[in-house]
């Protein structure tokens, strides 16, 4: 389970620096800002956690994860500026690093020996932070915050699946490839299908 934490690890770093490289070329910044909103969508949310749980900061232990995170948003920087990239191309990949950060997040909580509902929620810090970090320098509302497809939600769904198979005995490998494929799913049917949360209306006129 361990290989497989550290490896999937790497992968969302690399996924998430990439959305926050292409979601930076929106506002047209250079290579520095590009790599800075790049590096603080990568490694924000894992930070956050290691904070939270008194633990060594993950990129700073072993700093394959910020060599991971500037590797992949200077390649993307120089590719993205060569093509023309949809406006919202970031959000496939956005999805896929939320489901691979979510479950590396509540494994990581679990280890630490974490108590369950504390740890499918930094789970979902993990997943989601990084994002926020991303819209907040791109000056954008967080897509958290907004009215809009499961995000957040699919994110907790997912951790609580983790952590509920491995309570009826599924292997820690399997039940981490089928609650990443729980988020995955579940995000890319809400922005397929705009399936959304109940919001408050707008006030009625008196």
């Amino acid at each position: 389970m361990d290989a497989l934490l550290y490896w999937v690890g790497l992968a969302a770093v690399a996924v998430n620096a990439l959305t926050g490289v292409l979601d930076s070329g929106r506002k047209q910044m250079d290579l520095i800002g590009a790599l800075l909103v790049g590096v603080a969508t990568a490694l924000g949310g894992g930070t956050i956690r290691d904070l939270l749980l008194d633990r060594n900061v993950f990129w700073v232990a072993d700093q394959a994860y910020l060599i991971t995170a500037l590797g992949t948003g200077l390649i993307t920087f120089f590719i993205a500026r060569a093509l023309t990239v949809p406006p919202k191309l970031f959000l496939i990949p956005d999805a896929i690093g939320l489901a691979l950060f979510t479950i590396v997040g509540t494994q990581v909580a679990l280890q630490w020996h974490t108590p369950w509902l504390a740890a499918s929620l930094m789970g979902v810090i993990t997943g989601v932070v990084g994002g926020v970090l991303r819209d907040i320098l791109c000056n954008d509302v967080p897509l958290v915050f907004l009215q809009g497809e499961l995000y957040a939600t699919a994110a907790w769904v997912g951790a609580l699946s983790l952590i509920g198979l491995q309570e009826i005995g599924v292997p820690p490998v399997s039940a981490a490839w089928a609650a990443m494929a729980i988020v995955l799913v579940l995000r890319l049917l809400a922005m397929r299908f705009h399936i959304t949360l109940p919001a408050f209306g707008q006030p009625k006129a008196p």
